[in-house]
């Protein structure tokens, strides 16, 4: 790095400065002073606190990030007039990544090498307090306008919430929903109905796993045209062909009502016909549904022991409906 004597006028036009007074300027321009990084030379590092910014007159700096395996990852480019580190400076922040200058590269600093702005504070109390004024309104303009951009983006956002949680296969939502967000949605009472269907090894082995995968689509919109009906709740698939039903504030009379109208969907699902010598494979299901807090204190016992009571059902021949309560257990 070396310096020499430029015109520092350019930084003013920085947010930080924008309504102080011509005395004001004249400070700060006379506390700043002109850098030239050459090719390769480091501006600021990871974890440097940001003491003070930059106006690029002329060059390219590159902000890069380092990973956990130690490589360089490109987060942004910095081309001439545009500032470096303001937001950092007005926050008093401390730098996550580090800039690089990818060319000569020419720029104004504030404060200049040798100044901070605790000295310039004893020296010029007045101007300092009308830039800390200025980076306060500066910081909650910033906000505002990613908050404007969140909005404007919000259906993108829920897109991409949902694309991360649902099962690619059948549209329902997967089990780390659950695991990640039940803290969220979780209202009393919460019912659980838990579906699995029944003799499905028999209609993979005998059809295949189209049939299967054809199987679980239908499954799949009888557990969601519920929810529709509603108008609230998640249709979930836990693993391989065992789904079910979270409905949140839904007592113990509307659950059972509701378990009962999945049971009956599952076995009103057209049949698999006849073919190549194997039999029509008719549906039927095992249903156990349950209610958090009334059947079970803890969620996560509900869970996992209505779970073990629907494998249990089922291996004993299944096509019923059994409310899961502490006595189960």
């Amino acid at each position: 790095m070396d310096s020499t004597v430029i015109n520092c006028k350019p930084i003013l036009k920085s947010a930080l400065f924008s309504t102080l007074f011509n005395n004001d300027q004249d400070i700060v321009v006379s506390c700043s002073s002109f850098l030239h990084l050459r090719k390769g030379g480091i501006l600021f590092s990871a974890g440097q606190e940001a003491v003070r910014f930059f106006l690029l007159l002329e060059g390219d700096v590159k902000i890069y990030k380092i990973d956990t395996d130690g490589k360089e990852s490109e987060i942004a480019r910095f081309t001439g007039g545009d500032f470096i580190g303001e937001f950092d400076f007005a926050r008093s922040a401390k730098y996550d990544a580090f800039a690089k200058a990818e060319k000569d590269s020419k720029l104004i600093i504030f404060p200049a090498y040798g100044k901070l702005m605790d000295q310039l504070t004893l020296e010029n109390p007045h101007t300092v307090s009308k830039i800390l004024l200025c980076s306060i309104e500066m910081m909650t303009n910033r906000i505002k306008s990613t908050q404007k951009i969140v909005m404007e983006n919000m259906s993108w956002i829920q897109e991409l919430h949902r694309k991360a949680y649902e099962d690619p296969d059948t549209g329902l939502w997967k089990q780390v929903f659950i695991t990640d967000e039940i803290s969220r949605i979780l209202e009393k009472p919460t019912a659980l109905i838990l579906l699995k269907p029944d003799r499905f090894k028999i209609l993979v082995d005998s059809r295949g796993h189209g049939a299967g995968d054809e199987a679980m689509i239908h499954i799949a919109l009888a557990l969601k045209n519920i929810t529709r009906r509603l108008g609230r709740g998640w249709p979930i698939r836990f693993r391989s062909n065992e789904t079910g039903l979270l409905i949140n504030k839904c007592n113990a009379t509307e659950a059972e009502i509701l378990a009962t109208d999945l049971y009956k969907a599952i076995s009103a699902l057209p049949p698999v016909p006849a073919v190549d010598g194997h039999p029509e494979f008719p549906f039927s299901g095992t249903v156990v549904w349950g209610v958090w807090p009334t059947d079970s204190k803890s969620w996560e016992s509900l869970l996992e022991d209505a779970n073990k009571l629907l494998l249990d059902t089922w291996r004993d021949g299944g096509n019923r409906i059994v409310h899961f309560t502490g006595a189960n257990t």
